[in-house]
């Protein structure tokens, strides 16, 4: 294993915990809680703060402020986490802060997620696997993206929304509703604007699956009947097919309700 990288110029904490290959970077600070695994590459100008985990092989680039604490007016100091996994890319001058005590006390970011400049992650936020937010992405607190979403440049989502897994929101929308997964969402507030035909491509979905998944949003969507009653027809007309079951359920369990 080689050894750890810092520049003269860096200040790194004593008591943090930097794994071998771990290149840190000129006047990047990195905080006394603070636990960083093997290859990951800090650049220049960044603070890493608070009680934060990052994986390995990770790149963040100037700038960015990790685990800073959360810009929320309740927060009162509990010892909250920020946890990043592995293979992530996070560009300059985004912001990730920690949890609180009013959203379990953890922040998470899962693996081989893009984020982009000045792309900003609130407190509590729950960030799945293989995700794109574009430059300038802001989430409100205690929002969950599951796997494979694209958030278009400038998109804002308010605090406890949910986004489904490969859906896709579309440049400068506002999010104030759940996105369905497997759905295209845009504008403001954003609607509903049929399938992300070309992530469930990019996915390897077989065309029954995306077949079966159109006639879902149609019965869900385009029928003019009850949720509940949609939700039925689609269940009895499309059983067997899991990505239609995750599709209904998502549904069935959101709070705020759904874009349409």
């Amino acid at each position: 294993m080689g050894e750890v990288l810092i520049h003269p110029t860096a200040i790194v904490a004593e008591s943090a915990e930097v794994a071998p290959d771990v290149s840190v970077g000129a006047y990047s600070i990195v905080g006394a809680k603070v636990r960083i695994g093997a290859g990951t590459v800090i650049g220049p100008h960044v603070l890493i703060d608070g009680h934060t985990t990052i994986g390995e092989e990770n790149r963040l680039l100037a700038f960015a402020s990790i685990g800073a604490i959360p810009q929320d007016l309740k927060y009162a100091g509990e010892d909250s986490e920020l946890v990043i996994g592995d293979r992530n890319h996070i560009r300059e001058f985004c912001t990730l802060n920690r949890g609180t005590a009013g959203g379990g006390m953890i922040t998470s970011v899962g693996d081989d997620n893009l984020l982009m400049n000045y792309a900003h992650v609130a407190h509590d936020c729950r960030i799945g696997n293989r995700n794109i937010l574009a430059n300038g992405v802001q989430l409100g607190g205690h929002v969950s993206i599951a796997d494979w979403v694209v958030l278009g440049a400038l998109t804002g989502i308010h605090q406890f929304v949910n986004v489904g897994e490969s859906a896709i929101v579309g440049a400068g929308s506002m999010v104030s509703q759940d996105v369905p997964p497997f759905c295209n969402a845009t504008g403001d507030r954003a609607r509903l604007h049929g399938l992300n035909t070309l992530g469930l491509k990019r996915r390897g979905f077989s065309s029954e699956t995306t077949t079966a998944l159109k006639r879902a949003y149609r019965v869900m969507f385009q029928s003019q009947i009850k949720a509940a009653d949609a939700v039925a027809r689609i269940r009895r007309e499309q059983q067997g097919v899991p990505e239609v079951e995750r599709f209904v359920q998502f549904i069935e369990r959101s709070e705020r309700g759904v874009c349409r």
